[in-house]
């Protein structure tokens, strides 16, 4: 493409290249949003084939419409050059999250958590993706995962013959019934993600050859590895979930990917998984499938202690039995007929496969002294158990704007200070996703989410322990506690209720209809009339009126939208306002509509900024009472703010900031006063380590502690 211009939409820049198109970063004039813009080369049209598989694609995601989707947004041709709009996801992708290594248990559980219902969905109306693979899996600026490139999908109940009997997808996560040519179902799917599983738990896949034949010839008649082998700190039971995830036979397989990630979220709890039951489908016998035969010696004492060594290079399946070496002469044969189609091998070595721009992570240096030996990730429990040290709160600690500790996220881990900047200790280290941090209103304890469990930290003693995880439910978006202490909203499954704040009760809750059945004042989500879908909440001072972060519709796409509500009368709770809208919006906002962080002075002012760097952008203030918004920026240059937060007494505002105008600029943290913003006055940051809040991509949050 010769111009800037492709229809109405304005080109800014390639993303990548696939085997059938080409996806550009492109801006919508029309809804004045950001978009990704896939176009069908020229040097394909003159190939029905591909034509056919390209505009599948678009209808086949249109059909699926899944929150866990990436949504398909226009489709058209233009100049004869068939193309579709999707939402620009600017999170990269899990292929880029993995170059930093292996993932915890507990991120990988909220990964497929995620992904499960939109694959369910689309194995229910008989679509498979058939190349599930890291680059296909997209995050958004919440560090949420959407499935995505269902460009060789295929759609069993249309019995299409798009692609004749060739074999299609990604020899390195190919099942062996999809190598073979065979039919498949979503149980083919199912494969995929256990190869996925398997690298993303110890950072290489299961199967290498020389070429991407020889792979596929592996994933047919190869045993299963041990991945314990090769990671021997992974919990036991993530062995035989990954053998059953890639079972050869399909039918010793899980059935339906809710029940992988129902036994990986057990995992993830300490639990052991029933790998018995399949979700209500028939009981499934223990499987037959080859597995490779564990070595009769004991490894050695330094592979087996947690924090030894681990094996390098790949996985060496064990010595094959007589039946492999028949099914090895069964290959040969097999080899014959494939090499017509063996194109579709090497599409990702002819067309590369469609990649986000490089990103570079910066990560605290292990030189820092703030830095503490890192620690193998454990699966927190529901028994108390003792975090890292703090140093308890000492007579005299400093009280500013009614504050006198500061917790914030670095690398996805708790942090902890005085307002002073003093008294630096790191609370957390298992590196798991970590949202909605707050302290208790006593201030003896800092609650947050991991996952789909509640989690707190108490002071002084520096107890860590999980006051519950909702095994049974999707999602879990908001646990914010009324500053009286006597109720919590909690937002779980995408439903918000405000229920009494009783440990016990909420200690025993598993799913959503647990926390429906406490009785609560006032709940959203749960009815037709408000099937909007809620995520975290702030009260008002008085614990009269809560505003939520709500998912809301804005040109066809999901948009955030701050509704706030008067609950002083259960049986008369009501909206009372909502913004973004017409009489405020902000800087960006149509066309990246997120809200990451917001967060109210307990009377009348919001603060709240827009996603226009990853979780940071342009900072606003509304003010409920003149139902009036405005910019604030306190250092003169626009961007980029964010994770602004009240100060108990409402005079400061906790918040980070990169000066975007400065090449290298480092991201600081600042606690100033609020009538000082636009009067020229000079902030000075905290004192922490240099690149401590770099890695923008990370969810990046604070929470003020109030003084005893």
């Amino acid at each position: 493409m010769e111009t800037k211009k492709f229809g109405r939409y304005e080109i800014k820049a390639e993303i990548g290249r696939g085997g059938m198109a080409t996806v550009y970063h492109a801006h919508d004039p029309l809804f004045d949003r950001e978009v990704a813009l896939k176009v069908l080369p020229r040097e394909m049209l003159h190939d029905p084939q591909f034509r056919t598989r390209f505009e599948r694609e678009a209808k086949t995601i249109a059909m699926l419409e899944h929150p866990a989707i990436v949504p398909v947004y226009d489709f058209g041709e233009e100049d004869g050059q068939p193309f579709f709009v999707m939402r620009y996801m600017t999170g990269g992708s899990l292929a880029d999250k993995m170059k930093n290594g292996p993932l915890p248990v507990q991120e990988v559980a909220h990964l497929m958590t995620r992904l499960a219902p939109a694959l369910d969905e689309a194995h229910a109306k008989g679509i498979i993706h058939r190349d599930l693979k890291p680059g296909n899996i997209l995050f958004d600026q919440y560090g949420e995962p959407y499935i995505s490139d269902f460009g060789i999908a295929k759609i069993t109940e249309a019995q299409t013959n798009v692609t004749g009997s060739a074999i299609v997808g990604t020899p390195a996560y190919m099942s062996p019934e999809q190598g073979r040519g065979e039919s498949i179902d979503g149980r083919s799917d199912i494969y995929g993600l256990g190869v996925i599983l398997f690298e993303l738990l110890t950072g290489q896949q299961p199967y290498q050859g020389d070429t991407p034949m020889s792979v596929v010839i592996k994933h047919i008649t190869e045993p299963v590895p041990h991945i314990l082998d090769v990671k021997p700190d992974l919990p036991t039971a993530v062995e035989s979930v990954i053998e059953k995830a890639m079972a050869k036979d399909r039918n010793e397989r899980f059935q339906a990917v809710k029940s992988l990630a129902d036994a990986l979220n057990a995992i993830a709890q300490g639990e052991t998984p029933d790998l018995t039951a399949d979700s209500g489908k028939t009981r499934l016998a223990m499987p037959k499938t080859a597995i490779a035969k564990r070595k009769a010696e004991p490894l050695p004492a330094t592979v087996m202690s947690k924090g030894g060594p681990q094996p390098k290079g790949p996985v060496t399946p064990r010595k094959k039995g007589g039946i492999w070496i028949g099914l090895g002469a069964a290959v040969a044969v097999l080899i014959l007929g494939v090499a017509a189609t063996g194109i579709f091998f090497f599409k990702d070595q002819l067309f590369p496969p469609l990649a986000p721009a490089t990103t570079v992570t910066r990560t605290v240096t292990q030189g820092s002294p703030i830095i503490q030996e890192q620690l193998p990730t454990k699966t927190p429990s529901a028994s108390k158990t003792p975090a890292p040290s703090l140093t308890p709160t000492l007579p005299g600690l400093p009280v500013i704007g009614g504050a006198d500790l500061v917790a914030f996220l670095s690398e996805n881990n708790i942090w902890v200070m005085g307002v002073d900047g003093s008294n630096l200790k790191q609370i957390s280290k298992d590196g798991a996703r970590k949202f909605d941090l707050q302290w208790s209103p006593d201030g003896n304890s800092l609650y947050f989410i991991s996952g789909k469990c509640i989690q707190n930290v108490t002071f002084p003693n520096s107890v860590l322990t999980t006051v519950t995880c909702f095994t049974n439910a999707d999602y879990l978006d908001g646990f914010d506690i009324s500053p009286d202490g006597t109720q919590v909203a909690i937002s779980v499954h995408h439903i918000l209720y405000v229920v009494p704040f009783d440990l016990a009760a909420i200690g025993s809750a598993r799913a959503w209809y647990h926390v429906r059945d406490m009785k609560g004042c006032f709940s959203f989500g749960d009815n037709l009339v408000s099937q909007l879908p809620a995520k975290n909440a702030r009260w008002s001072n008085d614990g009269k009126k809560i505003a939520v972060n709500v998912l809301s519709n804005l040109g066809g796409s999901w948009a955030d939208k701050i509704f706030l509500f008067d609950i002083s009368d259960c049986k008369n709770s009501h909206n009372i306002d909502q913004f973004p809208g017409q009489r405020f919006t902000m800087t960006g906002y149509l066309s990246n509509p997120i809200i990451p962080y917001f967060s109210w002075d307990g009377q009348s002012l919001f603060l709240l900024n827009s996603a226009f760097r990853f979780e940071s952008g342009y900072l606003y203030v509304y003010n409920h009472e003149n139902l009036r918004g405005d910019l604030r920026d306190p250092f003169g240059t626009n961007c980029c703010y964010s994770s602004a937060t009240w100060s108990p007494d409402g005079n400061y505002v906790l918040f980070t900031y990169q000066d975007l105008n400065v090449d290298d600029s480092k991201t600081n943290l600042y606690y100033v006063l609020y009538g000082s913003i636009g009067s020229g006055a000079t902030y000075t940051p905290f004192s922490i380590p240099d690149n401590m809040l770099q890695n923008t991509r990370n969810h990046l949050e604070t929470a003020l502690r109030p003084a005893k």
